[in-house]
């Protein structure tokens, strides 16, 4: 099979998939190593496909209406499932953080929570690495890109967000 005929199989794969489909899944289908798939998908990038990386694997956003924020909030790494859980059980989705970095500049990490399963397993994965999360580089205060079905619910995660003393106005 050559690359060509992998990127469309690779391609297809992902956009059919209702999951993220895993490096090391992908990479097993097409009997290739994981950093040939991730060679492909930045091929698929330039090429204009959004692939969106998480560390359950890659997909497709799907075409609906969405709307997207950019929040900023500031709070210790104890209230990461608190944030989590408040804006997924107002029909959100954390699609990731930001943090500004007086070295490195601006700092993004990919989350794309969803459900409560998906808050359970970003924490758990969090605690089993022991790696800290990013808002430890920046005194608790970071950014979040969060998407909703409609300005309502974005309005009304920001009312619950800032209700717990996390927004930053």
């Amino acid at each position: 099979m050559t690359r060509e005929e992998r990127l469309k199989q690779l391609k297809t794969l992902i956009e059919e998939s209702t999951e993220p489909l895993s490096g090391e899944y992908l990479s097993n289908i097409f009997n290739v190593s994981r950093q040939a798939i991730v060679q492909d998908i930045a091929i698929l990038r330039n090429r204009g496909f959004q692939v969106v990386s998480t560390p359950q694997g890659y997909f497709l956003p799907k075409d609906s209406k969405v709307y997207r924020r950019i929040i900023a909030v500031k709070h210790s790494p104890e209230d990461i499932t608190t944030e989590l859980m408040t804006i997924i059980s107002l029909g959100g989705k954390v699609i990731d953080v930001i943090v500004e970095h007086p070295i490195y500049g601006e700092i993004r990490g990919n989350i794309n929570v969803a459900t409560r399963d998906d808050v359970v397993k970003f924490v758990t994965l969090m605690q089993s690495t022991g790696q800290n999360p990013l808002l430890s580089l920046s005194q608790g205060f970071h950014l979040h890109t969060i998407e909703a079905d409609s300005e309502r619910n974005l309005d009304e995660i920001e009312k619950a967000l800032k209700n717990k003393g996390f927004l930053v106005m």
